[in-house]
């Protein structure tokens, strides 16, 4: 829905202009980023004073369902839904979204155990990473392909008789996602372990949870390196976000890869991403999580840098591209020239990194504090997370109007990154730990 799918086709089909449509994307991130920085917060300080958390969680979930699945009307003349009431859904979702991560998040320990947790969480996104792929396959098979290939096991138009020309294969994801999501949902409502019920009021437990979270502030402030670690981590941790949140909007935009294209891809980097984790945790054993970090960082900035030189005309900044005068690379039928190809590596590389940095940020942490403060600081953690979740939304759309182009405006994710990436020069500790 928001990298492969759904938002390159509102801003390349319903916005008009690839280039307008990542100004009216971005803007909208960015009202959803404040809403979340200046809330999410506290929901997360209070999450152990209200109690049973599943009666909040179903209705986050409850209310997210049919907010997807409403997209679907989102049609390519807004008759249905106008581009700002699809961007006004799409931000209650995010916000939404935000905070089920909080409440579900919070129920790991009870489901999973102390000692098991980090096992859990692990286990969670290498099977969310392969529900995204089946996900993803399934689409480009059943909607995607159908029509554009004469391949013995695709159908011969899209099931369902979906109209390319009204643009449904695209539409059409989202009542996809809404359904896996509540689906996926049950088990999790079924089979896992609630907190107590609290005799807390609910008001009452937020006032304590906003007093909590001042007396995590003031607990953090006493440790140098791991304030400075935080604060550099608001701002590459949201870079990293952008690049992954614009990334098909770009493709789209810049590339001209339509949906077939960019499920493709969404399936190769999906499957490339489990890559990363293991990159990750190789790096952090080697060379220390804070070097790792570096590392990573530093390769999303060269990737997103060699992002902002191509074009189907153009490779890497500096080499013209004629697709008239070259033969295709194959007779398949997606990435078929060399630009298309390199833009496809690339990705590679951003996917590695990045999910390379969120293995390594955490354990970073880990060797930067006290065991028996570790609770102040995975709060304060998290809110990082959510605090700046506002500003790569908000400088690319500023740098698309100010540049009228896509390019200009993704080039602003460089800065967060590389200012994450300098604070680090100055976090003493984070290396290999000694045993």
């Amino acid at each position: 829905m928001t990298i492969y799918i759904f938002m390159p086709y509102v801003a390349s089909v319903m916005v008009g202009d690839p280039v307008k449509g990542q100004e009216v994307i971005s803007r909208w991130q960015q009202y959803a980023g404040w809403i979340v920085m200046a809330t999410a917060p506290f929901l997360g300080a209070s999450i152990d004073k209200l109690g049973r958390r599943k009666g909040w969680l179903a209705i986050a979930v409850g209310l997210m369902t049919p907010l997807i699945a409403a997209l679907w009307w989102a049609k390519p003349d807004g008759s249905a839904l106008s581009v700002t009431a699809t961007m006004s859904i799409a931000l209650l979702v995010n916000v939404l979204f935000a905070y089920s991560e909080v409440l579900h998040n919070s129920l790991l320990v009870r489901a999973a155990g102390l000692e098991s947790a980090h096992k859990a969480s692990g286990l969670a996104l290498s099977l969310g990473n392969a529900a995204s792929v089946l996900a993803l396959a399934f689409t480009a098979w059943a909607f995607a392909l159908p029509g554009k290939v004469s391949w013995s096991w695709v159908p011969a138009q899209p099931l369902f008789g979906l109209s390319a020309a009204a643009h449904e294969p695209e539409r059409v994801v989202a009542l996809l996602a809404a359904g896996i999501l509540l689906i996926g949902a049950i088990p999790l409502f079924l089979f896992t372990p609630d907190a107590p019920r609290s005799e807390i009021p609910v008001l009452k437990a937020f006032r304590d949870g906003v007093r909590e979270l001042w007396g995590m502030l003031k607990t953090v402030q006493h440790y140098r390196d791991a304030v400075i670690y935080l604060g550099s981590r608001m701002f590459f941790v949201d870079g990293m976000n952008g690049v992954l949140f614009f990334f098909g909007v770009l493709a789209a935009g810049v590339m001209k890869w339509g949906p077939l294209e960019l499920l493709v891809t969404g399936i190769i980097l999906s499957v490339v991403a489990v890559l990363g984790g293991f990159v990750g945790r190789w790096l952090d054993a080697g060379l220390g999580p804070k070097n790792a970090l570096r590392i990573e960082i530093f390769g999303a900035i060269v990737g997103l840098i060699a992002l902002l030189g191509m074009a189907p005309d153009k490779i890497l900044y500096f080499w013209s591209y004629d697709a008239a005068a070259h033969a295709p690379l194959w007779n398949g039928p997606v990435f078929r020239t060399l630009p298309d190809l390199i833009y496809l590596l690339i990705g590679f590389n951003n996917a590695i990194f990045i999910t390379g940095q969120y293995a390594s940020s955490r354990t970073t942490l880990t060797r930067l504090t006290p065991p028996d403060q570790s609770g102040a600081f995975f709060g304060v953690y998290a809110l990082s997370g959510v605090a700046t979740a506002w500003l790569a939304p908000s400088l690319v759309n500023l740098g698309t109007r100010l540049t009228h182009s896509q390019q200009g405006g993704f080039a602003s994710i460089v800065l967060l990154l590389a200012v994450g990436l300098v604070g680090l020069m100055f976090v003493r500790g984070g290396g290999r730990k000694l045993t």
